[in-house]
């Protein structure tokens, strides 16, 4: 007797025990639902990187220097121009200075730099009728911000000139503007995803108890997760994203486990076995498939941790909670459950019985299907194959980045000003300007010399060092003992592939020139968030190589395991990458590329993913779509074993797992598809990729590429040779001719 078939025979016999161990595990995890909302870490660090180091030291030396700029706009279309010089009108320049000192009254601690602090002609547009002001925010980032934009713009457009149309802009207005700021409605997706599960469910049981069971795991899993994040705080920081991962992620993979492990109870039943008997043999085969798969999902997750950066490995660590918890819960709860149940598992039925007769039979549409691939294996490879590099085209042109000021969605006034920019001819570098720290000597002299040097360098507009402004004390905001800090704008966005050269000539070049000239112990560093983003990519992608290889090589030795056989799990993780590919085809093609996101969430195109999101989708994708080939391969062992052909095998597996490999893909697509319903542009790419990535994984992959390949693979599909057996501590596995 096996593990599983033991653990079946304790849950059976003691299940009292196991309920109230749940129920306390779920009282404790209500709880710390309730107290976890107030430990969430909203820190976004990426130590050792050097932009965030120098933002960092500016933002503890002046209060600012980690949030992104408010850029005010000013513009009077009247014939004389709005600054200063002979043909100025001194009242207009007087009225946007007190305009500017409003703003920043509006932001208490904030810095501002504009013309009136720097005599720069960078901040005016080439006719002088357009002029902009920098509002830096005081403070850390973070998703409990809150926002100052509709205050400031007040403040300016009460202070500013008659005439002068006054406009607040800038990346953080911008995203406001379009609703990203404000967060995800969570309560709104889990009632759009559990409604969307609740739905599948009911045609895939029928029943009353079994459509409930799984809802009934699912919340069990989510509170426990809680629970045990809860006291994970306690340990290290766990990011604010975790709690959306647990909600949906913990909803889908539960519901998912549940559906398999009551799926096969079920067939047991319809073939003659008693309840207990039914539950060793679902544990024994279901049982060990939810293990594998769980098993796959937090190798994904736990790969997360090979990445510097603190905040990713916090969602790396809390979320391989979700497939843990769930996991425990379909292999001890849901076993209590069902043998309490019995046959009432099929009481109380809610729609007719010919929705669910012939489930296990080869009169249904999969044993159709089955027949189809086996007779044109080479056929439905082909077409599934096509389809596949369809989708691989514009995954190639893959552009992880935050998207440009140009192409944010939305409208309101930040949108016009950021319009009346464009159209004045000054750059969209304003956005996202680089910060360039000195420290050690902010002598006159020293920043005169670093700012002629950034002024020479190759794409940038403009270098100045502002002064402070009258009402603050003098160089307060941008002199501080002996540290000052320096403004520059590049010729084009922040986010752009154009800004990348900029960034690595002042690194390499402009800075270590100027630092060169002045005194031997002064510093002088980049900053801003145009670079501190170019160090998030590297950070990420830079790492991911190693994440790669460390989730394929545990993958595949874990499913070498599993299935007994050297060519399954390699096709398996082939697969798998494949099918993450076209998720990211998928995401390009409607986000950066634009087509359909206009008319379905109002977002056009981007040009860009955000960063994080690639990284996220392959965390979570690739152990979550790895499910459905451990469902099928499983179950297509099984039958080889017993028949020792391949074409019955892939028969008896499509036959028993295509209709619950497409209704927990639907389920999941659900749960991840209300994600799209939140505001955020963000958070509309990664619930759309990951929706997409797993419906197109349980139809293309599983249902085409998967049994025509193994048909055309034949034997060799179970070939396990003694050496590698024995590493793996499994039987060996020799391909046996095939029976007709």
């Amino acid at each position: 007797m096996g593990p599983m078939e033991r653990l079946a025979h304790y849950v059976v016999r003691h299940r009292r025990r196991v309920f109230l161990v749940w129920l306390a595990l779920t009282i404790f995890g209500m709880i710390g639902a309730g107290q976890v909302s107030k430990r969430w870490a909203q820190d976004f660090s990426i130590p050792g990187y050097s932009a965030y180091e120098t933002n960092q030291r500016a933002l503890r030396t002046f209060g600012t220097g980690e949030q992104m700029p408010m850029v005010l706009v000013f513009h009077d279309p009247n014939a004389n121009p709005i600054t200063v010089g002979p043909s100025a009108d001194p009242q207009l320049a007087h009225g946007i200075r007190q305009a500017i000192l409003a703003a920043r009254k509006a932001n208490p601690g904030s810095r501002v730099s504009s013309f009136y602090s720097t005599g720069s002609d960078a901040y005016v547009s080439a006719d002088g009728h357009t002029t902009f002001a920098e509002v830096y925010p005081a403070g850390q980032q973070g998703f409990d911000f809150k926002s100052t934009t509709p205050d400031t713009l007040a403040a300016v457009r009460k202070a500013a000139p008659p005439g002068v149309q006054t406009h607040v802009t800038g990346i953080l207005p911008l995203i406001e503007a379009e609703g990203g700021a404000n967060g995800p409605s969570l309560g709104l997706e889990i009632a759009l995803g559990g409604g969307g599960a609740l739905l599948i469910l009911l045609f895939v049981f029928g029943t009353l108890a079994a459509v409930v069971m799984p809802l009934v795991i699912a919340a069990t899993s989510i509170l426990t997760t809680f629970g045990l994040v809860w006291l994970l705080t306690y340990v290290t920081d766990v990011s604010i994203i975790v709690q959306f991962l647990i909600a949906l992620v913990g909803l889908g993979v539960a519901i998912d486990y549940a559906l398999l492990m009551i799926f096969r109870f079920r067939e047991e039943l319809a073939n003659g076995a008693d309840v207990e008997e039914a539950i060793t043999r679902t544990m024994k085969r279901a049982g060990r498939s939810v293990v594998v798969s769980g098993s796959t999902v937090a190798i994904g997750l736990l790969s997360m941790i090979i990445l510097p950066l603190p905040f990713i490995r916090a969602i790396g660590i809390g979320g391989m909670l979700i497939p843990a918890v769930s996991v425990l819960a379909s292999i001890t709860l849901l076993p209590a459950l069902l043998s309490k149940l019995g046959h009432r598992i099929n009481s109380v039925r809610l729609l007719p019985k010919r929705f669910h007769a012939g489930e296990y039979v080869d009169t249904g549409f999969w044993g159709r299907w089955a027949r189809l691939v086996n007779r044109r294996p080479a056929l439905m490879a082909a077409i599934g194959l096509a389809i596949v590099v369809a989708l691989l085209i514009p995954a190639s042109k893959l552009n992880p980045s935050q998207a440009q000021a140009a192409n944010l969605p939305g409208g309101g006034d930040a949108f016009v000003g950021r319009d009346v920019l464009a159209r004045a001819g000054i750059t969209a570098g304003v956005f996202e300007p680089f910060m360039i720290l000195v420290e050690g000597n902010a002598s006159p002299e020293a920043l005169s010399t670093v700012v002629s040097e950034v002024n020479a360098t190759p794409g940038i507009v403009g270098a100045a060092a502002p002064r402070g402004l009258r009402a603050s004390p003098p160089g307060s905001d941008w002199r501080r003992g002996s540290s000052a800090l320096i403004e520059a704008f590049p010729n084009v966005d922040g986010e752009s592939t154009a800004v990348r050269p900029i960034i690595d000539s002042l690194k390499s070049d402009a800075l270590p020139a100027a630092q060169a000239k002045i005194d031997g112990d002064t510093n002088v560093s980049l900053g801003g968030a145009a670079a501190e983003d170019r160090d998030f990519v590297h950070a990420v992608y830079g790492t991911f190589p190693l994440v790669l290889l460390f989730v394929v090589v545990l993958t595949y030795l874990l499913l070498a395991r599993a299935f007994r056989s050297l060519l399954l799990p390699l096709k398996a993780v082939i697969l798998n990458l494949v099918s993450l590919g076209a998720a990211y085809g998928i995401v390009v093609f409607v986000f950066q590329q634009g087509h359909g996101s206009d008319a379905i969430w109002g977002v056009s195109a981007t040009q860009a993913i955000i960063a994080w999101i690639p990284l996220m989708i392959f965390a979570f994708l690739f152990g979550l779509s790895m499910d459905y080939e451990v469902f099928m391969l499983t179950r297509m062992r099984e039958a080889y074993d017993e028949t020792g052909s391949t074409p019955d095998a892939i028969s008896l597996g499509l036959m028993r797992t295509g209709k619950l490999v497409t209704s927990a893909a639907l389920v999941l697509m659900f749960a991840f598809f209300s994600m799209s319903t939140g505001p955020g542009v963000d958070i509309k790419q990664f619930g759309i990729g990951l929706a997409a990535g797993i419906i197109f994984d349980a139809t293309v992959i599983r249902a085409l590429l998967v049994p025509s390949l193994m048909h055309l693979f034949g034997r060799w599909n179970w070939w396990l040779p003694p050496g590698p057996a024995k590493l793996l501590r499994v039987q060996p596995s020799e391909p046996v001719p095939e029976t007709s």
